[in-house]
């Protein structure tokens, strides 16, 4: 299994409508795909969505670290020496999403050679995932209109709110919508992308007391550290660090500082190896997980779900699964689906999905 070659491909594909948050909005996936290439003929992929409003990372900059620091380091290594790897792309600070792309590339490539899906490698504990959807800004109406959509289409009944707005009466006024229109069985819960002050979240939570949300994730920014600790100390529900915990080391310095008592693993940040770490650390200090969302595709959402099933605790909650479904295409042959609310891990040797050439060639940039 020794790497021949690690490619870095562009792509483009635009979304039916833009996703607004409070820390920017996206209105194309401008994506990165990433190939391992192996002496025995295996080809392990994976997709790195950059978010330069949250890790700094763009398509153009992961392109260019993954082929001309990362290529180099691993070429001629073998696949299944996976932690050699791991600390070679780690002489290298930052760049996560470009590191967690090669890494669960490479696992791709181990679960094909094993003839094993992914899900089964890293622990294998479910074959299915409950599905949360994430509704990004608008007004009251569209946010409500969409939530039924996908709950009367797909089975939906959890959903993650984006907040984060000036006025906070804003959201609060959406919140309630959607809690009147989805009754008190649907699953609710907030993030602000660290768009309000501590105050601003708090007073936003008081009004919304009532509502039973069951997370609150990044309502302020973690450099405010006093602040963010003021309010995660009153906060009545878990309070999800995010942006805030792109590192083990972050995951730690948040919940010991009393800066969040929960932890979102997004498989595109941390790659399936980080995640693993990441979810050791979460489950020993005694905080819960959600499965989180970096607008991916359906490759992207794909390892999400690999990694959601193989662990009881990410499984607990519903996975943030379903934004692959603003898009107006993908790359997949087979598209991923979501029935009853539950969307099933592929059962394909490696992530379980495969690139189709013809929409790889009709979307990439170079």
């Amino acid at each position: 299994m020794t790497i021949t070659a690690v490619e870095a491909i562009p792509y483009r594909i635009a979304y039916r409508k833009p996703l607004r948050f409070a820390s920017g909005e996206v209105t194309h996936a401008d994506h990165v795909l990433v190939r391992v290439h192996t002496a025995d003929g295996h080809v392990g992929t994976a997709d790195a969505p950059p978010r330069p409003f949250t890790y700094g990372e763009t398509q153009r900059g992961m392109v260019a670290v993954i082929e001309s620091v990362f290529a180099p380091q691993l070429i001629g290594l073998d696949a299944s020496r996976r932690e050699v790897l791991h600390q070679r792309m780690h002489r290298t600070v930052a760049n996560p999403v470009a590191k967690a792309a090669v890494d669960m590339a490479v696992w791709d490539v181990l679960g094909q050679a094993w003839n094993m899906p992914v899900t089964r490698l890293l622990g294998g504990y479910t074959d299915r995932m409950r599905v949360s959807h994430m509704l990004g800004f608008d007004c009251p109406d569209a946010m409500v209109d969409e939530a039924e959509r996908m709950r009367d289409t797909y089975g939906i009944t959890t959903f993650k709110v984006k907040v984060g707005r000036r006025p906070i009466d804003d959201d609060v006024e959406v919140v309630r919508a959607l809690r009147t229109s989805l009754g008190s069985k649907a699953e609710l819960y907030i993030d602000g992308n660290r768009g309000w002050s501590a105050s601003e979240s708090a007073r936003a939570l008081r009004e919304l007391s009532d509502v039973g949300l069951t997370l609150a994730e990044e309502l302020c920014p973690a450099d405010d550290v006093l602040g963010r600790r003021w309010l995660v100390a009153q906060t009545p529900v878990p309070f999800v660090a995010d942006e805030s915990v792109s590192t083990p080391a972050e995951v730690t310095r948040e919940i010991l500082g009393g800066s969040a008592t929960a932890i979102s693993i997004k498989t595109a940040r941390t790659g399936f190896t980080g995640s693993n770490e990441v979810l050791s650390l979460a489950t020993g200090l005694g905080v819960e997980v959600v499965m989180g969302n970096q607008i991916d595709g359906q490759l992207g959402s794909a390892c999400t779900l690999a990694f959601g099933c193989a662990k009881k605790a990410t499984s607990a909650r519903a996975g943030e699964l379903s934004n692959f479904l603003d898009m107006s295409d993908d790359l997949l042959t087979e598209p991923l689906r979501i029935v009853d609310g539950e969307m099933l891990a592929p059962t394909d040797p490696g992530i379980g999905v495969h690139v189709d050439p013809d929409k790889l060639a009709h979307f990439r940039l170079d």
